[in-house]
């Protein structure tokens, strides 16, 4: 593939719900552009950019492909992203570096829950929509372009109107050239006379829409003359950057119809690099805000924005770059590490195909294998110029797996393949739970945790087995008491004496731990006072009640007495220890447990369902908003009762609610609860020895 000018590539990413059909549509565009030769089909597992093995099984898109293709002498860099909650991620990336959205909705389900996040992840890019499976059973251009209208505004214009609908489908109609395509080769004929009056009332809403994009327009258009093609053509390109025009097209992409007036619609009038608002990057060196503007000769800003483990030739990093050129064996710097990196050769990829590129220009995404210092978020730049492009931000993941290594065989893979995952995939969590001590993969999702299983066994040879994890329970005081803690022991010989009065008090929630000292006249020798504290920390790991942690309370110690042979460090660390059980059974323990905050974003018709099972976690509804046929729901809800919210949700709502979750604080367990709690806890102890 040749290298090509910043004004002639035009980098679209293809966003949806799942399930709408960007992946059959990226087919199709490979088909028409003479990539490939024949239409493969997600459902037969041979679609270019499904190449993964788990997608090929699941027959769903799990992360972006990179599809590159050429029209009209223009290079059109597609990224087919996930269009399942789980893979948000990668939504993510691909929003953060392309130019254009296609945002598919299709033709019978119409604006769905993805449809709103995806809409939300691309906001500030020009975007077009895209009415998808037009030969469908139920297909309804119409109800969904009102649909469309209603939530998106009066900047929504149709631009391929259709010619029939369902089985009947066969053509578009291209309301600038006003001309109508019809069949998989896009035959250009005249309007059929049934669709005129349909065009026409298009047409003059475009007119309208792009007059209002030009001051020159606008008194065209007040004066009632007649814009022409090329004026409306030119007028549309300017909304569109502008985010003003949102054009609708359509399309029947599995049995490849209307795919060229696509093309040249993406062609015509998504934006180049060229035509963005210049990307702001940190100058390390001045510590100052720079402007950097696609110039070949400018200095190199690339932003690594994904990051994938190829079997055969390792790491592979993807790039845009905003400026500059990166050419095959050089050499960069990385940032934040500024640590020089060797490039080797440099890719551009088709699905699972790498086609090696001798140089990228500005505005181009490529991929380059096998960085050292680079990981998703990064910037490569020139030595002598070190800038720091924005990196991504991700969201938070919900949920979580405990797992343990099968054999010992796999212990050893674990810990290597965990690093090169979490590089992979920043929505992948890879953490150990300090108070139950489990290994935690925390994740968008139950799909999301098991492709990564997946992939970490196939990938890196690592099993292992998954459970529900521990709830991080905690224990606390209620009240006030004190008390005296005395550790004496005489076997012949020097004995061990330490002896403290302490007193525990309940402080505020998220505090932890605070020791005070309040000896006065030397009752405790000020060189074993530290010793007691050691003694009351390694106390409060274990809890009175259940053996969880204690936390949120104050130690003083206010008295006690020593013996000027037998005492030592370790007598009153122990008497701390025994004050610190003795006392804490007085002042009334309690358990705590975690409460995350959750929303909830669902269709209409299932908030009742979604709030009634929240209540029944034991959830607390904080507020409830509403828009455009979807309802909002943030809750404050126990942990314990969201591990498998993920699960329930998707059940609840046939797979068309989204939710985010992060921990909120702790408070206390209901008393009926703590018997089961206390319970467990023991039975596992048991199990442990």
């Amino acid at each position: 593939m040749k290298t090509y000018s910043s004004d002639q590539i035009r980098n679209v990413g293809l966003f949806s719900h799942g399930g709408a059909g960007k992946t059959t549509l990226t087919e199709a565009l490979l088909y028409n552009t003479g990539v490939i030769n024949r239409l493969g089909r997600v459902e037969d597992g041979n679609a270019v950019a499904d190449y993964d093995p788990e997608e090929t099984k699941r027959h769903i898109s799990v992360s972006t492909a990179l599809v590159p293709c050429e029209w009209r002498d223009q290079k059109i860099n597609v990224l087919d992203t996930p269009g399942y909650a789980d893979f948000v991620g990668e939504v993510k990336e691909t929003a953060r570096v392309v130019d254009g959205a296609l945002v598919v909705v299709c033709a019978v389900s119409g604006i769905e829950v993805g449809t709103e996040m995806v809409w939300k992840y691309t906001e500030g890019l020009s975007r077009m929509i895209m009415i998808s499976r037009m030969d469908r059973d139920n297909a309804d251009y119409e109800r969904v372009l009102a649909q469309l209208r209603e939530r998106y505004g009066r900047g929504v214009i149709p631009l391929l109107l259709p010619l029939g609908s369902r089985a009947n489908f066969d053509g578009v109609i291209d309301v600038v050239r006003m001309q109508a395509y019809r069949g998989d080769k896009g035959r250009e004929e005249a309007i059929p006379a049934e669709f005129q009056d349909a065009a026409d009332e298009a047409r003059e809403q475009l007119v309208e829409a792009v007059a209002e994009t030009d001051d020159e327009l606008t008194m065209k258009y007040l004066e009632g003359e007649e814009l022409t093609s090329a004026e409306i053509a030119e007028g549309l390109r300017k909304g569109v950057r502008a985010g003003k025009i949102i054009p609708v097209l359509c399309s029947a992409a599995l049995h490849n119809k209307t795919i060229p007036p696509v093309l040249n619609a993406l062609v015509d009038y998504m934006p180049t690099p060229v035509d963005r608002p210049a990307a702001v990057a940190q100058n390390l060196r001045t510590d100052q805000e720079e402007k950097v503007t696609p110039r070949p000769d400018g200095p190199l800003a690339a932003l690594v924005f994904k990051t994938s483990a190829d079997p055969y030739v390792g790491k592979l990093s993807f790039f845009k770059i905003y400026s500059g050129t990166l050419r095959s064996d050089s050499r960069v710097f990385s940032v934040p590490t500024e640590e020089e990196e060797r490039l080797g050769q440099l890719y551009t990829m088709r699905g699972k195909e790498q086609l090696p590129v001798a140089e990228f220009g500005p505005g181009d995404i490529g991929v380059v294998a096998k960085l050292t210092h680079t990981n998703t978020g990064d910037t490569l730049c020139d030595k002598d110029h070190l800038l720091r492009l924005p990196g991504i931000v991700f969201p938070r993941p919900v949920f979580a797996v405990a797992v343990q290594p099968k054999t010992k065989a796999d212990t050893d893979k674990l810990s290597s393949g965990l690093n090169r995952l979490t590089e992979e995939d920043p929505t992948i969590s890879v953490y150990r739970e300090a108070d139950t001590n489990e290994l935690i993969i925390s994740g968008m999702g139950e799909s999301h945790v098991d492709v990564a299983l997946e992939r970490l066994h196939r990938k890196f040879g690592a099993e292992v087995t998954t459970a529900v994890p521990k709830v991080p329970y905690k224990e606390t005081i209620r009240g006030t008491a004190q008390g005296q803690g005395r550790h004496k022991k005489q076997t012949g010989g020097r004995g061990q004496f330490g002896d403290v009065y302490v007193r525990l008090e309940p402080a505020e929630r998220g505090s932890g731990f605070e020791f005070l000292d309040e000896v006065v006249g030397g009752s405790v020798p000020r060189n074993y006072i530290p010793a007691v504290e050691k003694g009351l920390r390694e106390a409060l790991k274990t809890g009175i009640l259940a053996g969880f942690p204690m936390v949120d309370f104050k130690a003083a110690l206010y008295d006690g007495s020593y013996h000027p042979v037998d005492s030592s460090d370790l007598a009153f660390q122990l008497a701390g220890i025994i004050a610190f059980k003795k006392v804490s059974e007085m002042a009334g323990p309690i358990i705590l447990e975690p409460i995350v905050k959750v929303e909830v974003t669902v269709p209409e018709e299932y908030m009742g369902d979604v709030i009634g099972d929240l209540n029944s976690k034991r959830g607390r509804v904080l507020g409830m908003g509403s828009a455009a046929g979807f309802s909002t729901i943030s809750a404050e809800v126990p942990q314990a009762e969201m591990q498998r919210y993920a699960t329930d949700l998707r059940s609840m709502t046939q797979g068309r609610g989204v939710f985010t979750l992060e921990f909120n604080h702790y408070e206390e367990v209901p008393g009926n609860l703590v018997p089961a709690i206390v319970e467990q806890a023991k039975k596992e102890r048991e199990e442990s020895k």
